[in-house]
């Protein structure tokens, strides 16, 4: 994993697919990234994923993964592997009722440290 230097040059990209979906149908959102195909974690440059469930009355779930540049999340989102991972949808449709796709760079990165250090 990259992490930020002080200059700023080795960043990681986030990418959150924010997507709305009505109460009724986020058990079967989740349901669906469980049973994915699961090609992401295997991509070139791929670095972390996460599902973010509402807890509070919003009907927007976050889809986060973090990626060592842009052109490896791109080449993941032109590529195989994004198409066997959304296959779902050509099947059932998709679960929610719209989406955007925000970026980010990761310009600061820290993490809990080490209890055995």
């Amino acid at each position: 994993m990259q992490l930020p230097t002080p200059g700023g040059t080795d960043v990681s990209v986030v990418k959150i697919n924010a997507i709305t979906v009505p109460a009724e149908r986020a058990d079967e959102l989740v349901a669906r990234f469980a049973n994915r195909a699961g090609e992401v974690s295997k991509m070139p440059g791929f670095e972390a994923f996460e599902l973010l469930r509402p807890t509070d009355d919003r009907d927007v779930f976050l889809v986060y993964t973090r990626w060592s540049t842009q052109a490896d999340f791109e080449n993941w989102l032109n590529g195989q592997a994004f198409q066997q991972g959304h296959a779902g949808h050509a099947k059932g449709g998709p679960v929610g009722t719209g989406s955007e796709l925000w970026s980010f760079d990761v310009v600061q990165h820290e993490v809990a440290p080490d209890p055995a250090h």
